[in-house]
């Protein structure tokens, strides 16, 4: 079971490489955005790997980050996802941006990427809510504005609120961040709480 690969960067092709160690050229099936970030060719490469064996063939699929195997994983547990749409998806989303989509049951951002319809967005969302654990960031993801601002540390503040009440990490983290989208950029800690806890009771 091949792990990681390091190597030079031998090809690119439509959705893969070809990473060459020691003269022997392993094909990696990569996502769109992992293949505009390999650099040139003959340049140096390493690759997280996540092996497929099947009777018919052994597939690569390669990442650079360890979080971005993560989520290629966790989406392939969803009933119709399998490894090239769990591809598609990263395509479209980075790990951070999928992190808040499911935290804000936010199906229709999911519904970006080739091949997610609304129904499979919604199954999405739902099944993976409660399987991202630690994958939660400590501040908001995407459009999130810097650490340090003042409209992220009232999230991270409204969510220790939360957490402090007895609700799990994730759920505080859902709650708020759906808070977030409802009550625009000026809300502030007591509000984003309240909100949050709205959302919590239903």
């Amino acid at each position: 079971m091949i792990a990681k690969l390091t190597g030079l960067l031998d090809f690119v092709g439509d959705g893969w490489i070809v990473v060459d160690t020691g003269g022997v050229g392993y094909l990696v099936y990569c996502s769109a955005r992992t293949l505009r970030s390999v650099g040139a060719l003959g340049s140096t490469i390493s690759m997280l790997i996540d092996t497929h064996v099947r009777e018919d063939h052994i597939h690569l699929y390669g990442f650079p980050l360890p979080e971005e195997r993560t989520w290629f994983r966790l989406l392939q547990t969803v009933q119709g996802v399998g490894a090239r749409m769990a591809l598609g998806v990263l395509d479209t989303l980075s790990a951070d941006e999928l992190v808040e989509a499911i935290l804000a049951q936010d199906a229709a951002m999911l519904t970006q990427a080739n091949g997610v319809g609304p129904k499979l967005g919604k199954r999405l969302v739902s099944e993976l809510k409660d399987k991202i654990g630690d994958l939660a960031p400590t501040t908001f993801a995407g459009a999130a504005p810097a650490k340090g601002s003042v409209e992220n540390d009232a999230n991270a503040d409204a969510v220790s609120a939360l957490v402090n009440l007895g609700y799990r990490r994730v759920e505080a983290f859902g709650a708020v961040s759906r808070a977030r989208h409802s009550l625009g950029a000026s809300a502030e800690v007591g509000a984003l709480i309240r909100e949050g806890l709205k959302e919590l009771a239903q």
